[in-house]
């Protein structure tokens, strides 16, 4: 199976790491921008980017942009010389009029080889933006410049926004490579990518990857918090017409209005796709030579049931390719989440893993489906390996039109949006201290939540545990000075079970006082 493309979203990261995400909020009036082409039109909107997607999906599949010019298919331009190509600063799109947002783009290269059309929207006209070689600082690289066609394009597009304070912009979205695209909210550093859509993820015939052939990006007025973003999603198998409205803040937010185009049968659609990465963590079993005792992304996948039930299972790098669902009528949300914030827990003065962003997704009447999540075995940080999305029951056949409309936030506490207590910790051991099975485990489960904090100490909690297979004994639930909550043992004795779903949650009484912690252990 080929999960090499999905490695790509951490390049990403690191690449905007090195690119910076900071620069005054206005340039000198006669710095040299971007050129802009127009072209008279009616009034631009999401219904003529539908238009095109419905159009392009009634013609065969051509791959348009899909190959490098030879001189930047050099095996020697690499990661490193690609890096080193940079926008200028003082030619962002509306630097120079002191608008609330500005754009930079990225150059085609390295992995991002497709050619993406970027387009401005003003008073309804259509401009399209032109490339030109004068607009990137070439820095290091030995590229011959000379070279380059004057029709190269771009890669993908980076939006800036005075997030942290009103003297400087800061990098709050990006969009690059296929569909992947990335936010962060205030004080919080790149981690987990969103995309457009995921087509056969997990499957053993291989991942189709849809890109965003075309963006159009309204001009905001003087005073705007929020920008409007059309793309045009494009691949062998759909079309599909997205709008998002992106709002910077605390959490940055994009509401997604999405229409898509089957152009032929999809085996597995996978709506609003997280992409992240766990190396390691506290569930982990296998002994990493690593002095950091937690390297990822985000630590685990939350879900809002349409009963009302909040579940959450923790991440793990298994030692096999493991899929989870998690079925429902009309699934609220789900998200994957950073909620580990302790630098103590991961030493990274360059990663910064306890500064990522969590991701949630607000469904909106998408019906009967499932969550889906993909855990993928990897050796290295740098491989995303963790891949969650919704899968609609509703057959995906060609001809098909189908709509999915969602609101997608990045952030970090904001994001979190479990009413009672939830998952502090989730720590794994050897059990059995009076067995010769090796294979007992014992957990250790921490709940922390403000209705906990209020209960008196001597609160007779109960935990509620079940399991698919095997049988769990020596159950403790105690109250936990240290976190004001309540703390949860247990053993996992699984016989001859090779692998074990465990649920467990709080409960006083008959109140509910937690979310469902979920896991699957599995003996290989």
């Amino acid at each position: 199976m080929n999960y090499q493309q999905l490695k790509c979203s951490t390049v990403l990261c690191l690449l905007f790491y090195a690119i910076g995400n900071a620069m005054p909020t206005q340039a000198a009036a006669n710095s040299p921008q971007a050129e802009v082409i127009a072209s008279p039109s009616e009034r631009f909107g999401f219904a003529d980017v539908r238009r095109r997607a419905a159009d392009l999906a009634a013609t065969e599949y051509s791959d348009q942009g899909g190959e490098l010019p030879t001189i930047l298919q050099n095996p020697n331009f690499g990661y490193d010389q690609y890096r080193d190509i940079r926008y200028r600063t003082d030619k962002s799109i509306w630097l120079a009029e002191g608008l609330p947002f500005a754009l930079r783009f990225f150059h085609r290269g390295f992995l991002f080889n497709r050619k993406v059309s970027i387009n401005l929207v003003e008073n309804g006209e259509v401009k399209p933006v032109v490339y030109d070689k004068a607009l990137f600082d070439f820095g290091k690289s030995t590229l011959p410049q000379e070279q380059l066609p004057a029709d190269l394009g771009f890669a993908g597009m980076q939006v800036f926004y005075p997030l942290q304070d009103d003297a400087h912009y800061n990098e709050v979205a990006a969009f690059l490579g296929a569909s992947y695209f990335r936010a962060v909210g205030r004080q919080q550093n790149y981690g987990l990518s969103a995309r457009g859509l995921a087509l056969d993820t997990g499957l053993p015939k291989g991942e189709e990857f849809p890109y965003f052939s075309e963006f159009w990006i309204e001009k905001p007025d003087k005073d705007a918090i929020q920008l409007t973003i059309y793309a045009l999603l494009d691949s062998p198998s759909v079309t599909g017409a997205f709008r998002f409205l992106l709002q910077p803040g605390d959490a940055t937010v994009l509401d997604v209005k999405s229409v898509l185009f089957l152009r032929r049968d999809v085996q597995k659609l996978g709506i609003a796709p997280l992409t992240s990465m766990h190396y390691h963590g506290e569930l982990r079993e296998s002994l990493y030579l690593d002095y950091r005792t937690e390297v990822h992304d985000s630590d685990g996948l939350l879900l809002n049931f349409s009963s009302g039930e909040w579940l959450w299972h923790p991440l793990n790098n298994p030692r096999q390719l493991h899929i989870h669902n998690f079925a429902d009528a009309s699934m609220k949300g789900f998200g994957l989440l950073q909620r580990d914030r302790n630098f103590e827990h991961y030493q990274d003065l360059e990663a910064v893993y306890h500064k990522r962003p969590g991701a949630w997704i607000e469904a909106k009447n998408w019906g009967a489906g499932r969550v889906e999540l993909v855990e993928i075995p990897t050796d290295a940080e740098r491989n995303d390996n963790i891949v969650a999305y919704w899968v609609p029951d509703q057959a995906a056949v060609a001809g098909s039109e189908l709509n999915f409309d969602y609101r997608l936030l990045f952030g970090v506490e904001t994001v979190d949006k479990v009413p009672g207590a939830r998952t502090y910790a989730s720590r794994i051991g050897a059990g059995g201290s009076d067995s010769k099975d090796t294979d007992v485990r014992k957990f250790m489960l921490d709940f922390t939540g403000s209705n906990l904090a209020k209960l008196p100490s001597d609160t007779k909690v109960e935990a509620i545990i079940s399991y698919s297979a095997g049988e769990v004994r020596n159950k403790i639930a105690q109250y936990n000075p240290f976190t004001n909550g309540w703390r949860v043992f247990f053993e996992l004795f699984p016989g001859d079970a090779e692998a074990v779903e465990i649920r467990c949650f709080l409960r006083a009484d008959k109140d509910v006082l937690s979310e469902t912690w979920n896991y699957h252990w599995y003996k290989k």
